[in-house]
């Protein structure tokens, strides 16, 4: 075993999906497969059982899996050391998100940053996607992660991650039993959805607008828990990104895939501004991305 086959395997149990497992680790999906299947037979167990439409870990992948990221988490504490005492950054990083971009964890990358150069002071702001690339533009945050590719301009972006919009329903919902929806089916409901600083609202208003849907959104929420709470509560529907519709509060609700040429994705990237002396703990946050 060695510390990229654990990555994978991480990856992999995670995303429940080569493709996506495969994007995240930055290496083919052939090549992520073999290592899998290389790991399975080094230890003579499956670790994965496969279906058509998702992958999950067996019994064996998942009495593997806390070692594995213990393998990691502690590969990771060894570069950060090292790092600590070979280089010296101060200063300041201003950095902002959006609420649970679920490609990326924030929380635990400010978190090694602090500990890899614990004389950089982070300021963290947490806010709507268009929000938060205003105060980038305004020089206010080095950095942002943000799930929109719009209103750029000549801010440089990274791109994170990507996932599927789905549409939320409670139970009782009539399209609650539906594997898909047409676009018929989505006239005329009671959504749920964000504020208008948050990208996937334009997302949303868009796909529908395109296809002659009238969306009636009776309740806007600037806070995913908010929403999944109204949506059980049966007050609307919502059309979420894919790592929303997995989160255990969205439990009992029932998922509906949006029509096949619907095309709309939830893109989470980070951006920054210009590089300058000021950014320069933005730039090293970024290489920590790709750690």
């Amino acid at each position: 075993m060695d510390l990229r086959q654990m990555e994978y395997l991480v990856a992999l149990a995670d995303e429940q999906h080569f493709t996506r497992a495969a994007a995240l680790c930055g290496v083919s999906q052939s090549g992520l497969s073999a290592a899998i299947r290389g790991l399975e037979t080094e230890l003579g167990s499956v670790l994965f059982s496969r279906t058509t439409r998702r992958v999950e870990p067996t019994d064996a992948g998942l009495a593997l899996l806390p070692y594995a990221r213990e393998l990691l988490s502690q590969a990771r504490a060894g570069r950060d050391a090292v790092v600590r005492v070979t280089r010296e950054l101060s200063g300041q990083l201003r950095v902002g998100a959006e609420q649970c971009l679920g490609v990326v964890d924030v929380p635990a990358l400010l978190e090694r940053f602090h500990r890899r150069y614990p004389r950089v002071t982070i300021h963290f702001t947490q806010a709507g996607s268009y929000d938060l690339l205003d105060m980038v533009r305004a020089g206010e945050l080095d950095a942002a992660f943000v799930a929109s590719s719009d209103h750029l301009g000549a801010l440089d972006r990274v791109e994170i991650g990507r996932r599927a919009i789905l549409l939320l329903c409670p139970p009782e919902h009539p399209l609650a039993t539906a594997a898909k929806a047409g676009w018929s089916d989505l006239e005329g409901l009671d959504y749920i959805d964000f504020h208008d600083s948050w990208a996937v609202r334009s997302i949303n208003d868009e796909v529908c607008r395109a296809h002659g849907v009238h969306r009636r959104v009776s309740c806007t929420v600037d806070d995913i828990h908010t929403l999944l709470d109204l949506v059980h509560r049966g007050l609307g529907v919502a059309m979420v990104p894919q790592t929303i519709a997995a989160k255990p509060q969205a439990a009992g609700l029932r998922v509906v895939q949006l029509p096949s040429d619907s095309g709309a994705e939830w893109v989470v990237s980070v951006v920054t501004a210009p590089r300058s002396p000021e950014t320069a703990a933005a730039v090293h946050l970024l290489e920590l991305l790709s750690q």
